[in-house]
């Protein structure tokens, strides 16, 4: 069977098919293991007397401004070095840093190397999906994009089951076996990432752009915003989650790993539905859908509506951690359809935002439980209100343009 085409005519070195594979092994391994697998690990962490319930708290932030310090440093790096060599790179140092983990040395030790593995997640959230897609059709991109990031889905079901299994027999070893997952699937994507860039549009595509179309400049900056606001809401969830129930309920490790599970699960159709959805409305309006859902899922812990509402939340929480991934990248390329050679440097900085947020937040929450002594409902009207805050920005900057463009 030959290998697909590009819309430009060009073939790729490898298919498809085997570079979204690749990418959504990258996806796995940098965010789904090396930053997630934290959460079910956490509890353990403070039960084995590793380190304080604070210090070990921080220690799962430490991956977010790993991440923050990638998302910066890709871009100027991918400027000098091939994109396959970095992917390859980033992938082995996920995997080399849950290897080091499972000895702790040190605060210090284990701090740097969870930040670490946190710059090899920012550099595959940055690189991966970019360097796949563009080989992909144009009416297939949403769903390619959802199977991308379902790999996050995935990594963090296996997190959700093997690390309980793993935890069994001790907790050096539940590090060790995710590093060895992580090496396997760094072997799975090594050839399949496109030896070279996509090539530019034709002088027939070219004729088609506009010649003085304007950069949506405010639209960007107003979906950098809401990137970062919904990096926030996230965090309740990805941090707090299994820790909430565990020692917040008191429901025990083996209890807060099944909501973890379902987290995952959700995670892992999460971004082909919205994808699919994507490639059906618009990315536009799937994304002011993805942040009034997201404000309602996240409050429900709060509320206290029991096993249901917590079984609900985690689902849909699951669901749009990574699917809200492919949403903001499709709707990047969206409002620059007309400015192809500013789409990367977009993502770039939209990744950036969402980093930052993500990180600024995971800190601040982190000291707001501790100076609350343990409230973690508090955190969840927080990640409801980032969201909400996120869906109103959206529709008062389209209310806004509208009125503008009609005055």
């Amino acid at each position: 069977m030959p290998k697909s085409r590009s819309r430009h005519g060009a073939k790729p070195e490898v298919s498809p098919g085997r570079a979204t594979l690749a990418a959504a092994c990258a996806s796995l391994v940098g965010i789904g293991l090396a930053r997630f697998a934290y959460a079910p690990l956490l509890p353990a962490i403070i039960g084995a007397h590793w380190f304080a319930p604070s210090a070990a708290a921080y220690l799962g932030a430490a991956n977010l401004v790993g991440y923050l310090a990638g998302a910066l440093l890709t871009r100027p790096m991918a400027s000098r070095l091939p994109a396959p060599a970095l992917l390859r790179g980033f992938m082995l140092l996920a995997s080399i840093a849950f290897f080091a983990c499972s000895v702790p040395v040190s605060l210090v030790w284990f701090f740097v190397w969870r930040l670490l593995s946190g710059i090899a997640g920012g550099g595959l959230m940055v690189l991966a999906a970019p360097t796949v897609l563009p080989w992909i059709p144009q009416s297939r991109r949403g769903v390619a994009s959802g199977v991308i990031f379902a790999g996050i889905g995935i990594g963090i079901a296996a997190s959700g089951t093997i690390v309980p299994l793993l935890l069994q027999q001790n907790l050096a070893l539940a590090w060790d076996g995710l590093g060895l997952l992580a090496l396997v699937l760094t072997a799975v994507a090594w050839r399949g990432w496109p030896a070279r860039s996509a090539p530019a549009p034709t002088l027939a595509a070219r004729a088609k752009i506009p010649a003085h179309s304007p950069l949506p400049t405010t639209r960007l900056r107003a979906l950098y915003v809401q990137y970062a606001l919904n990096a926030a809401g996230l965090v309740p969830h990805m941090l707090f989650l299994v820790d909430y129930v565990a020692r917040g309920l008191g429901q025990g490790l083996d209890s807060g790993a099944q909501y973890w599970v379902l987290f995952g699960l959700g995670a892992i159709i999460g971004p082909v539905l919205t994808g699919h959805l994507a490639d059906r409305t618009g990315f536009g309006p799937a994304l002011r859908l993805a942040f009034f859902i997201q404000a309602g899922a996240v409050i429900l812990p709060a509320l206290g509506t029991g096993t249901a509402g917590l079984i609900l939340s985690s689902l849909v929480m699951g669901a749009f951690t990574p699917g809200i991934v492919p949403l903001v990248l499709g709707r990047v390329h969206e409002l620059l359809a007309h400015h192809p050679s500013a789409q990367k440097q977009a993502w770039s900085t939209a990744t950036t935002a969402f980093a930052l947020l993500q990180a600024g937040g995971a800190y601040g929450l982190t000291y707001l439980l501790t100076a609350t002594g343990g409230d973690y409902r508090l955190l969840f009207v927080i990640g409801a209100c980032a969201f909400a805050l996120g869906l109103g920005i959206d529709l008062v900057v389209g209310v806004s343009l509208s009125r503008r463009r009609f005055a």
